[in-house]
């Protein structure tokens, strides 16, 4: 029973929080537009509709309350169009609905922690209330109505008619029982009306306000519910709704003529859809429920992250086995033609497998760039500077659990470059020849093995001096001696170091670059920054695509193996001791295609015993990443191999290798281990060494 409900909530969780990014995304275009079309506001409707039943299924009554009274305001709004929308009263309204959202996600937070609901939500019901009254132009009414009255019927529709008067107009039912000792039957009734609405939206309940009345549980218990329709087809087209109704016992047709069984309450006001919303509604009922939009959520799934950490566990070991079935010794000098083209037929299948579940994995980096249209949006408000956020390559897929990690530290960095990037007065931007409106960009971009993510914004830049002045002032830097741009601008992701002079609600908590720098590494990326003063600061991240499995060229240098990327790699050469350029600084390169290279030797790099030492002896690989384009000296090629990363134990990390080029290792079909290296960070380490 447990896991069910927790399964139930799961669903809840991801469902809402997917919905409230949608309505994110809807009021940030809206709000440029500085109106609602047609379809935002019949998906925003739409979205409230949902949140407002499946929050009242889990029995979160501020999330259903807020939402429903959400929904009656795009109701009026979906009725009578934008125009009834004072234009004094549009900012009021998308501030509302941006606090709604944040209001929203704080909830789903508490929910996620295990922690209570919100028990006071008259703050923004009011708020709600009001901008009602002044859309239904009826500002006297008291804001502060109460949330129960409120539910009852949705603002601008009259209180609910008398049964006689109900049953002239809508003289066709349904009286529905549930299962006896069901239990929650007034929610029960909530979600088979929701069911209805699918069908048809024009009818009356009785009882009719199940939602914000637990009380009338008891009743339908021993009464029954009732469903009441203007036509006999309305009826016939909503009865699918009842007979696949969860824990209905039984139903029977009645009509007005025939009195129904009493039902001790006063039937309900109109449904929110009544008979002018039916002209909207092209499809039939029926074809709508039927339609595309069931068969897009089936086309759907969401898997638990950890069975698809399984799944690609045991794919990597599949690729393991492989490779020790085909190269095993025992098959040496054997002519096997049938098994060779099995073992053909089988590497490709196993590529295809790897490819499929690695895929399942890459989400675009879309979901969180669009969070930040909000942040730059709510930081322009509260700190007065006009800005515009610009994504390039918004759909680059990166793992999952890299989207994740990297979500704060973009946050961070965006609100950096709002806060103290972008210049705090538009007479100083136009001054120096710029737009008044800041620009900060975010950008996204593959490099064969890693993903590029830059945030770029044309502020005043970052104020060297002032933050080497800091960095004596800390003692993190020495008085006498001479720094360069970039060593000044690596303070900047020291622990604590700050450079704004004031607390502000966005920054100087103390939390900083200097975790941005440990989040990103903690996914095996790393963080720099760039800055030229007056022009602004661009902040790039390199994060690995963390692949489990790779296309590597296997490379033996005297008795150890290492592993190159293939996608870092151009071409492998052989050269004479001639051909091989010195430098005043001793240092070796060698002209490829009109171009000089330098050449690093892997035996000086990793202070090797064993390798050759003669050029002639061994092979150049000319390996390529991002800036850096070089060749690496090693003994032998032994060939491609597809192989399984595994990282370091946790020991060796502690000595940093990282900084030596050592990304992880790998076991080949033999079982031995092959260092797999990274092409960027051993061109950093030979440039230190040498």
């Amino acid at each position: 029973m447990g896991s069910g409900n927790d399964s139930i909530l799961d669903m809840y969780l991801y469902e809402t929080n997917t919905l409230l990014e949608q309505l994110d995304g809807i009021l940030l275009t809206a709000e440029e537009a500085d109106t609602f079309s047609e379809d935002s506001v019949n998906e925003i409707f739409r979205i409230m509709h949902t949140i407002k039943g499946s929050s009242a299924m889990m029995e979160f009554s501020s999330l259903m309350t807020v939402a429903h009274r959400i929904e009656d305001m795009f109701f009026i709004v979906r009725e009578k169009g934008m125009d009834v929308v004072p234009e004094t009263t549009r900012p009021d309204l998308f501030d509302m609905l941006f606090q709604a959202v944040d209001f929203f996600r704080g909830e789903i937070e508490k929910v996620e922690n295990d922690e209570p609901l919100s028990q006071s939500i008259d703050h923004i019901v009011n708020k709600i209330n009001s901008l009602i009254d002044k859309i239904q132009g009826n500002p006297s009414t008291p804001a502060a109505e109460a949330p129960a009255e409120a539910e009852s019927a949705p603002a601008g529709e009259p209180s609910a008619p008398p049964v006689d008067a109900v049953n002239q107009d809508y003289p066709f039912g349904i009286h529905v029982f549930f299962d006896e000792g069901s239990g929650m039957e007034n929610l029960r009734a909530f979600m088979l009306t929701n069911g209805v609405k699918d069908y048809c939206g024009d009818f009356v309940t009785s009882p009719d306000n199940v939602e914000s009345d637990p009380s009338t549980s008891e009743i339908i218990a021993d009464h029954g519910f009732l469903v009441w329709f203007r036509t006999a087809e309305d009826r016939e087209c909503a009865l699918p709704a009842v007979q696949g109704g969860a824990s209905v016992r039984e139903y029977q047709l009645v009509e007005a003529a025939k009195p129904a069984p009493a039902v001790e309450t006063p039937a309900s006001t109109p449904a929110k859809q009544p008979a002018s919303a039916k002209a909207d509604a092209a499809p039939p009922p029926a074809a709508k429920a039927a339609g595309g939009q069931q068969h897009a959520k089936e086309s759907l799934i969401s898997v638990n992250l950890a069975k698809l950490d399984q799944l690609l566990a045991v794919v990597s070991e599949i690729v393991i086995t492989e490779s020790m079935v085909t190269s095993s010794p025992d098959l040496k000098g054997l002519r096997l033609d049938n098994f060779t083209k099995s073992a053909r037929d089988l590497r490709k299948l196993t590529d295809d497998l790897q490819d499929v579940s690695m895929s399942l994995r890459m989400v675009p980096v879309s979901g969180t760039f669009q969070k930040m249209n909000r942040i730059v949006r709510d930081m322009s408000k509260k700190l007065g500077k006009r800005a515009k956020l610009t994504l390039i390559g918004e759909d680059t897929e990166v793992d999952k659990t890299i989207v994740d990690a990297i979500g704060d530290p973009i946050m961070h960095i965006v609100r950096n470059s709002m806060d103290h990037g972008l210049e705090e007065n538009e007479a100083d931007r136009i001054a120096a020849g710029k737009d008044p409106v800041g620009e900060v960009i975010l950008s996204a971009r593959h490099t064969g093995s890693e993903v590029i993510i830059e945030i770029k914004d044309d502020g005043q830049g970052v104020d060297t001096q002032a933050v080497l002045n800091k960095a004596i002032r800390q003692g993190l830097a020495a008085p006498d001696h001479e720094y360069t741009q970039k060593e000044i601008l690596n303070f900047l992701m020291m622990p604590g170091f700050s450079t704004n002079t004031e607390v502000t609600e966005y920054s100087g908590r103390g939390v900083g670059m200097d975790v941005v720098k440990k989040n990103v590494a903690d996914v095996g990326g790393t963080v720099s920054i760039s800055s030229e003063w007056g022009k602004g600061m661009t902040t790039t991240l390199k994060i690995p695509l963390t692949m489990a499995i790779m296309d590597g060229m296997e490379v033996s240098v005297g008795g150890s193996m290492f592993t190159i990327p293939i996608n870092s790699i151009q071409s492998s050469l052989k050269v004479t001791a001639e051909e091989v350029i010195h430098d005043p600084a001793q240092g070796e390169m060698v002209k490829i295609r009109d171009n000089f290279y330098p050449i690093i030797r892997a035996k000086e790099l990793f202070c090797m015993d064993q390798g050759c030492d003669n050029i002639e002896d061994g092979i150049l690989m000319w390996v390529e990443s991002g800036e850096h384009s070089y060749c690496l000296f090693v003994d032998e090629l032994l060939g491609e191999q597809q192989i399984v990363v595994k990282p370091l134990p946790s020991y060796i990390n502690s000595f940093n290798v990282k900084t030596f080029g050592i990304t992880g290792c790998s076991i080949l079909g033999d079982g031995s281990i092959s260092i797999i290296l990274d092409v960027t960070n051993v061109y950093t380490a030979a440039h230190n060494v040498y």
